[in-house]
């Protein structure tokens, strides 16, 4: 059967090894639905893929915003980019008012809904689970799943360290997090099966040692002794990282080193602002991080994780609305990374990161959030619940997963014409709508866009507590 939506390059498969747990590795399939916004959860949807592929499993890789109908993925992406670029207190309205409904409202449901047949097609019929590293891939399968139309396992890889309840969807089987924080925020959020494996990164982040930081300065044209601080903010360049560079070069405790991702009007203006050493996207990140004393960031993405893997200490700062608030808060609950919430602390802590016991600290805490072992990990245990476990929910024994082909069964038509119409013109008009209000300032509008993605209206004064403090 063909895959609908476009393929994601994968790496290609290393010779099979032993399965951690110590048996033959059984043959099998995992699908992986992940969605470009931003580059980590494709970034963990990749690695996840090369370990699975690793230890002997086919992997297929599915952008969920392909399989969206009639180009709607690409919208939703414009909308996501547009508001955090232009108008990023419309994001935190939406995020706020999401998490406070334990979810999206009518408009994303719908729009989620829109792609469940379209997911099911696209998975090939030997398919043994189905793991997403993104919240709305989660929703569409846990739906697929409960009712009954998926009959294998679904996991959630949860990408980050703040668990907003999009991530939990019910019909999912396992939740893996990274540290007990994002596992405790999960189950808050309504999580059964929720397990702490730590984080998934590129190899080649791991500890430098000096003759690594003096190729790292020597590659990227830095100085050879003076204090760096890497600051980044994701592959789109967000938030407001012109006032954070020039804070870092005025505070003196060190040069600022930044990287801009895709965001070439950005560098242009740093450059222009006198910062020395700007990078638009960057394909050796950790060369650039051996190179680096201290990582300054704003989303607590997977930029951060890497960073932890390569040893080097992290500081949120000046975090982008939204998920770069509740990571940052969430990060500095697991002692992982340090929040500066102004200016007056910058240089006291981020000498103390660089040359002090809490950058110390701040490593080992890193650094030990890792798998240690090779049957440990996100990729390890995703193998062994797929293929070792027995589910609940009516399937087959998760052993048997790889030979039973997905259940197709049909659920009553939808009006999929008029459907589809009226939710394109809804995204299209929220496109419009959120260009307009960044142009323009308008925060009636975005309140009302905001209101389109969350229908679930409280009762006035009703505003039950979500589940971050």
């Amino acid at each position: 059967m063909p895959h609908i939506g476009r393929m994601l390059p994968r790496p290609a498969a290393t010779c099979p090894v032993p399965a951690p747990w110590g048996q033959e590795t059984p043959p099998g399939r995992v699908a992986i639905v992940s969605a470009s916004v931003g580059a980590g959860h494709d970034g963990a949807a990749a690695e996840l893929a090369r370990r699975l592929e690793g230890d002997g499993l086919t992997v297929d890789r599915y952008d969920l915003l392909d399989l969206l109908p009639v180009r709607l993925g690409r919208a939703v992406q414009e909308i996501y980019h547009r508001m955090l670029v232009r108008a990023p207190w419309a994001y935190q309205r939406i995020y706020s008012s999401t998490e406070r409904a334990g979810g999206g409202g009518r408009l994303a449901r719908t729009l989620l809904r829109s792609a469940e047949d379209r997911v099911l097609r696209a998975l090939s019929p030997d398919t043994g689970a189905v793991v997403s590293t993104y919240p709305g891939a989660s929703r569409v399968l846990g739906n697929l799943r409960l009712e009954g139309r998926l009959t294998v396992p679904v996991l959630t890889y949860l990408t980050d360290f703040s668990v907003h309840p999009l991530w939990v969807a019910e019909g999912v089987d396992v939740h893996l997090a990274a540290h007990a924080v994002p596992a405790h925020q999960a189950r808050a959020a309504g999580a059964r099966d929720v397990r702490i494996c730590g984080p998934v990164t590129d190899p080649r982040f791991r500890p430098g040692n000096g003759q690594d930081r003096d190729q790292g300065r020597s590659g990227f044209g830095l100085p050879e002794r003076t204090p760096l601080a890497l600051l980044v903010a994701g592959s789109w360049g967000v938030g407001p990282v012109r006032q954070v560079a020039q804070e870092l070069r005025d505070c003196g405790a060190a040069v600022p080193v930044v990287v801009c991702g895709r965001n070439e009007a950005l560098a242009a203006r740093l450059r222009a602002d006198g910062i020395e050493h700007v990078f638009g996207w960057v394909d050796d990140m950790p060369a650039l991080m051996h190179a680096a004393d201290v990582l300054v960031q704003n989303a607590g993405g997977l930029t951060s994780l890497e960073a932890f893997a390569a040893g080097l200490p992290v500081a949120s700062y000046r975090c982008i609305p939204g998920h770069g608030l509740t990571n940052a808060a969430a990060l500095d609950e697991a002692g992982a990374a340090v929040w500066i919430r102004n200016a007056d602390g910058l240089k006291k802590v981020l000498c103390d990161l660089i040359d002090g016991s809490l950058g110390r600290q701040q490593r080992d805490v890193g650094l030990d959030l890792f798998a240690k072992a090779p049957g440990e990990g996100p990729a390890a245990e995703i193998a062994r619940l797929c293929f070792s476990e027995t589910f609940p929910q009516g399937s087959a024994p998760p052993g048997q997963h790889h030979s039973k082909p997905l259940a197709r069964r049909r659920l009553a038509p939808r009006p999929r014409v008029t459907t589809t119409a009226a939710l394109a013109g809804a995204v299209w008009a929220s496109a419009v709508g959120a260009g307009f209000a960044a142009t323009h300032d308008a925060p009636g509008l975005v309140h009302t866009i905001g209101h389109s993605f969350d229908l679930d209206d409280l009762a006035p004064g009703h505003r039950p507590e979500g589940h971050h403090s």
